[in-house]
């Protein structure tokens, strides 16, 4: 009788070691797609980018005092250094308001360029996976495009910059010499960069943004995302290279050139089917739709 249980207890622990390879083997591969928005999700040709730049050189001027030539130098060193040029003001001493800077620059951007994009919206519905969406932009033009998109309704969240940057602060007084005090304490970054070894000595930034590292890391964190189980796409070699830091399986969209850091790359977000065929197979499950408007206040805290 005891070798019979044996027996028993034996073939029933191979079983369950079958039964429990089974599973992980028929386990997809990935739980989440994080997608950045701006570029990504709509192609550069729209023209937003450009009407996006055009303010906040109009806001650097008009609100900030910058002399109109120095402002396209220096939108290019803030961008490149900080990951925004907002967070590059914010570094280098200019104290502003973070809805006012946004109001100004998103607010009035031509979204009448974005049209519906059905075919987008049954790629991302037909997906068997849980998407998100993670931009350095503000929760109200994300939430503006996505709807001009027809896409509001295909993401569970958005991770932005209010879910990064939760803290406000207080507005600037407007009086003169507030603004005065204020462009003498900032931090000349165009004469700086022109020495030797600049790099090493530039001021930090409080603004959380992609492409920190640290970004991704609050990011994951907060929507509770594994990053070794997430696709992430997005426009910005940089931002790319700094997902797959953190462990996430990267795909660069708007060329159709893999660089350093891209497990894919995609010309247009279009060919998402095309190029990665896998996610659509050994999966019954499709259609996962999210109720009503983007879930902004999910498990995200914008």
């Amino acid at each position: 009788m005891l070798t019979n249980n044996s027996s028993s207890l034996k073939l029933l622990l191979i079983k369950m070691e079958y039964d429990d390879r089974y599973h992980q083997a028929q386990r997809p591969k990935y739980d989440y797609l994080l997608f950045d928005l701006d570029d990504t999700l709509y192609p550069l040709s729209s023209g937003l980018a450009t009407a996006c730049r055009k303010n906040i050189e109009d806001y650097m001027m008009e609100k900030l005092g910058i002399e109109a030539n120095k402002i396209p130098d220096m939108c290019n060193v803030l961008y490149k250094t900080y990951g925004t040029t907002m967070a590059g003001l914010r570094a280098i001493g200019y104290d502003f308001d973070h809805d006012e800077y946004h109001s100004f620059v998103h607010g009035r951007l031509p979204y009448d360029k974005l049209k519906p994009d059905p075919v987008l919206r049954h790629l991302l519905l037909s997906l068997p996976f849980r998407r998100v969406i993670f931009t350095n932009a503000d929760k109200i033009h994300a939430a503006k495009a996505l709807s001009r998109l027809g896409l509001e309704d295909c993401f569970e969240g958005i991770i932005c910059f209010e879910t990064l940057n939760p803290h406000k602060i207080s507005p600037p007084s407007d009086d003169e010499a507030s603004t005065q005090t204020q462009r003498e304490g900032v931090f000349d970054i165009l004469e700086h960069i022109s020495k030797p070894n600049a790099e090493s000595e530039l001021p930090k930034t409080p603004i959380i943004c992609k492409s920190s590292e640290s970004a991704f890391e609050k990011a994951l964190k907060i929507a509770n995302i594994n990053p070794q189980r997430t696709i992430f796409f997005d426009d910005s070699i940089r931002n790319i290279q700094s997902g797959k830091q953190v462990g996430l399986h990267t795909v660069l969209v708007g060329t159709s050139h893999k660089v350093k850091g891209a497990d894919y790359a995609l010309e247009s977000i279009h060919n998402i089917r095309e190029a990665l065929p896998e996610l659509w197979e050994g999966e019954g499950k499709t259609d996962v739709k999210y109720s009503g408007k983007v879930a902004i206040e999910t498990f995200v805290h914008a």
